[in-house]
């Protein structure tokens, strides 16, 4: 706004503070602004100064400045560029029916009770001019990393949910786990269930279960040690034959090797303090059928914790050209 104006108090304002009506009316403005407008007489109403606090009335003239004007909004569902180029940043694979991410740790997927920022809530940004905003069609905790898939269409969402239920996915993560491992290649089987109390994702748990319990499920995990750093962490390819919440950290902390940085799943040996922090569990890779036939498959880039904990402990991620070779013959 450009010059001085009259503005009358309508009755659908009915009787606010004057503060509160500029602020409304205005949105632009900061309460800072409206209250040195208002203190500095720039803002009158019939005439008279007023203060923050008065109120003003439906039929009452307020007279208003020269205003900066609002910023341009967003059409409906748009992003903040910011935001956009965010979530493109993450993109490691994009097809016509297919998009995979490399999450980031710390990054929820979906919303919860107390969380605002998540992958589901910036897929408007991945749109890339088509008319639907991609689906997530599995999860990853917030403090893993890695290959997150998305469908680009219902189509491809149906088609994908079907083979991550049916299992015809091939998962691979890496992890930095706590010790050395012993057999070095095998597989883990136990029963489990969801700890009593948890109400959000956020806070729940896995505990141990016999096949009795209420809520108890079986889960499948096949591993295999790649390198070691002595007896002192190890890395560790893991394959989930089954896909239950929190397995893969269950199942490791439950053979006394838990993943480090994990604040929920622990062992008996402590976590060197070089390695607290973030948790180091990374979806490394997948192969899964093609909504359009075929394979895909995506490799997701080592994070930076990642990196900084290898590099700690001497590991070399070329001693795993292959993620899938260490079960090689085992799908």
């Amino acid at each position: 706004m450009r010059s001085v104006e009259t503005v009358e108090v309508s009755a659908d304002d009915g009787v606010a503070r004057i503060d509160r009506w500029l602020r409304r009316r205005y949105p632009q403005l900061t309460q800072g602004q409206v209250e040195k407008l208002i203190r500095t007489g720039q803002v009158r109403v019939d005439g008279a100064r007023v203060k923050a606090s008065d109120r003003v009335a439906p039929g009452q003239s307020v007279r208003v400045p020269p205003l900066p004007d609002a910023p341009p909004r967003l059409p409906p569902g748009a992003l903040p560029k910011k935001d956009e180029d965010f979530i493109r940043s993450l993109v490691i694979h994009r097809d016509d029916d297919v998009i995979v991410l490399n999450k980031p740790h710390g990054l929820a997927v979906q919303g919860g009770a107390k969380t605002t920022r998540h992958i589901d809530g910036l897929l408007d940004g991945l749109k890339f001019g088509a008319e639907n905003r991609p689906k997530l069609v599995h999860r990853l905790d917030r403090d893993t990393s890695g290959c997150l898939v998305l469908a680009r269409h219902p189509r491809a969402a149906a088609f994908l949910a079907e083979a991550f239920r049916d299992r015809d996915t091939d998962k691979i993560y890496w992890a930095v786990v706590l010790g050395a491992p012993r057999p070095k290649v095998g597989e883990l089987r136990s029963w489990m269930r969801k700890a009593p109390g948890a109400r959000d994702a956020d806070r729940e748990m896995m505990i141990r279960a016999v096949q009795t319990d209420e809520g108890a499920v079986h889960a499948v995990t096949q591993y295999a040690v790649i390198s070691e750093a002595a007896q002192r962490a190890s890395w560790v390819a893991l394959r989930p034959v089954t896909g239950r919440t929190h397995q893969l950290r269950f199942h490791m902390a439950e053979m006394g090797h838990a993943i480090a940085g994990d604040p929920k799943y622990k062992c008996d040996r402590s976590t060197p303090n070089d390695l607290a922090g973030a948790l180091l569990l990374h979806a490394r890779a997948l192969r899964l059928p093609h909504p359009s036939g075929g394979e895909l498959k995506a490799v997701a880039p080592s994070p930076p914790h990642m990196k900084r904990a290898f590099d700690l402990l001497g590991f070399d991620e070329r001693e795993a050209r292959d993620p899938f070779e260490p079960f090689a013959g085992t799908r």
